[in-house]
């Protein structure tokens, strides 16, 4: 008796089978499915059961357990990401999103959401970063390089120690403008033995510069805010560059309303800095917009200590800024 078995077109497995039958037998034949490896022959003798090799094409397979990875497949695979600052994860378990800001002890991320709120969370799983699985790791430690920048972006002068103060200075309008000027170009600062003071504005400038009294080898250079035609501060400095000390006082500005603005906004997780009405003071409505307390000063120094510590080069400020102050260092060491 022979027996045929046939698969569907375009299979792809297939299955070594044995058919046996008796000679006059009626009932149905075994189909009994065998190694492959294996070899089998018509029986000898008469009577005897037959036994052939047919084969068989499975669509499914040999085993539909054969594959290890079935549920895998379509399956985003998380990727080892190191816990760098200002990294910004979205936690899967409840949807928080923020910046990390350092890691604790255990092995803990901290992670600061938009309006400040500081949270931990477990190094691991469990986090995405731009949509997609990660695995948040320690920082790798950074390798040493043999030319390492400074903040502003100069070439780090190692262990040259500090020089001393030279005559000339660069004078900006607060305390918070010397602060980020510190917090970038400090470095180069230092080595070139330049002091910055501030100003607490400027409607004082030419009293202060003929107390001053700068000449070639006490040039001063002022930073000042909001420098736009036709503003108070511009007129100020068209009276210094006209006036006695002109040939040795460089006075720029950049078109921010506050040195807060020169910070890019990403940095503090807005898309743009928000329009503030004249009618508000221009701190207290950028803390309410970003719902941060602004009750006093304290306030206001808190908030800006938090927006200066998300400043780490001069990549997150912008260039209006960045070119203004170089133009300065330039000048008042030359």
């Amino acid at each position: 008796m022979v027996f045929t078995l046939v698969g569907g077109p375009g299979s792809s497995y297939r299955f070594d089978a044995v058919v046996s039958a008796r000679a006059g037998e009626t009932t149905p034949a075994r189909v009994q499915f065998l190694p492959r490896n294996r070899r089998f022959t018509r029986a000898r003798g008469r009577g005897a059961g037959s036994v052939k090799r047919v084969t068989w094409d499975d669509p499914y397979g040999s085993d539909v357990l054969a594959d290890k990875n079935w549920r895998r497949r379509g399956v985003v695979q998380p990727v080892e990401t190191p816990a760098e600052r200002d990294l910004v994860v979205e936690v899967v378990d409840g949807g928080f999103v923020g910046a990390v800001v350092g890691i604790a002890e255990g092995g803990l991320v901290q992670l600061e959401d938009r309006l400040g709120k500081v949270r931990v969370f477990p190094l691991g799983h469990g986090f995405l970063v731009d949509g997609r699985p990660a695995v948040l790791t320690r920082p790798r430690a950074a390798a040493p390089t043999g030319h390492a920048r400074s903040a502003s972006g100069s070439f780090h002068a190692g262990d040259v120690r500090a020089r001393i103060a030279r005559g000339s200075r660069i004078f900006v309008e607060g305390r918070h403008d010397a602060e980020l000027v510190e917090k970038v170009w400090g470095h180069d600062l230092r080595v070139e033995g330049v002091v910055v003071e501030y100003l607490e504005g400027v409607d004082n400038l030419e009293e202060l510069l003929a107390e001053f009294q700068p000449g070639p080898k006490r040039r001063v250079g002022v930073l000042v805010d909001h420098l736009v035609t036709g503003s108070k501060e511009s007129r100020i400095a068209e009276a210094v560059a006209k006036g006695p000390y002109g040939a040795n006082v460089l006075v720029v500005g950049h078109p921010f309303v506050d040195i807060w603005q020169a910070v890019k906004p990403d940095r503090v997780g807005l898309k743009a800095w928000p329009e503030i009405p004249r009618s508000i003071e221009w701190k207290k409505g950028i803390a309410q917009a970003l719902r941060q307390p602004h009750e006093n000063q304290e306030d206001i120094a808190r908030l800006w200590q938090r927006i200066l510590g998300r400043v780490r080069t001069y990549a997150d400020l912008e260039p209006a800024l960045l070119g203004r102050v170089e133009q300065l260092i330039d000048f008042v060491t030359g």
